[in-house]
C-alpha cells in the first residue's frame, strides 16, 4: 500500500520518473504489484506524455493477469 500511494502522490505531482523508479524498485524487493500500483504508474506516465511506456505497463498488467478496473 505504501508504494501505491506514493507512486500515487508522484503521479499527482507531475513525477513520472520518479514514480517508475519507485514501481521498480518495489519489483526489486520482491512485490508484485496490483491493480491500484500499475493504474497509478500508467496514469503517471500519461500525465508526463509517456504513452508509449504507458502503453507497456498496461500489457503487462494484462499478461500478469490483472484486470484493468
Amino acid at each position: 500500500i505504501t508504494y501505491s500511494a506514493t507512486i500515487s502522490a508522484c503521479e499527482k505531482g507531475g513525477q513520472w520518473e520518479k514514480a517508475l523508479t519507485l514501481f521498480d524498485a518495489m519489483q526489486q524487493k520482491g512485490l508484485e504489484p496490483n491493480v491500484i500500483t500499475y493504474s497509478a504508474t500508467i496514469s503517471a506516465c500519461e500525465k508526463g506524455g509517456q504513452w508509449e511506456k504507458a502503453l507497456t505497463l498496461f500489457d503487462e498488467m494484462q499478461q500478469k493477469g490483472i484486470e484493468p478496473n
